[in-house]
């Protein structure tokens, strides 16, 4: 019924609150499934778990920029929201806030997204427990790791593409 990516979004959102894995997850199957159409859904989703990201390492004017764009996609694929097992109107009436909280510059507070569908809720939660991860546990602000996750992760795949890539241009 959803694809097991946005499954995947879902429990990490919920369950480590690892926004950047998030991004990840739903870049990857964005770029196989819409050919990086710019409108879809799911870049809302990865606009969103970046906006997340952002705010929680206090980087207001990202989180801010990035949340506008991604409730800019919300608003025109509403439908899509709740096609996708979540409360559209609430969704968007929480993701303004948010974007409020942001331009005012209030600290970063864990969100539960809110799941109307009770067979995405259940999926997500057995899933999140099978990683022995806690469903809609608090942010874990004193992870370094988990905040500062672009800066710290192992990289040199992505650089050994990158390469690939060049050279097969040249």
């Amino acid at each position: 019924m959803y694809p097991l990516e946005y499954i995947k979004f879902i429990v990490h959102f919920h369950g480590d609150r690892d926004y950047f894995e998030c991004h990840e997850i739903l870049e990857e199957y964005w770029k196989q499934t819409e050919e990086y159409h710019k409108n879809s859904i799911w870049v809302g989703f990865i606009l969103f778990a970046v906006s997340c990201y952002h705010h929680r390492r206090l980087n207001y004017r990202g989180a801010e920029r990035t949340l506008l764009k991604a409730l800019k996609i919300f608003y025109n694929r509403k439908e899509s929201i709740n096609n996708l097992g979540l409360h559209a109107n609430t969704f968007l009436a929480d993701l303004q806030k948010k974007y409020t909280e942001i331009v005012n510059r209030k600290p970063y507070k864990s969100y539960n997204m809110p799941i109307e569908d009770p067979v995405l809720l259940e999926r997500a939660m057995e899933t999140c427990s099978a990683l022995g991860l806690k469903w809609c546990c608090v942010s874990d602000i004193a992870n370094e790791d988990l905040i500062h996750r672009h800066s710290r992760r192992d990289r040199s795949g992505v650089i050994a593409e990158r390469l690939a890539a060049m050279q097969k241009n040249r």
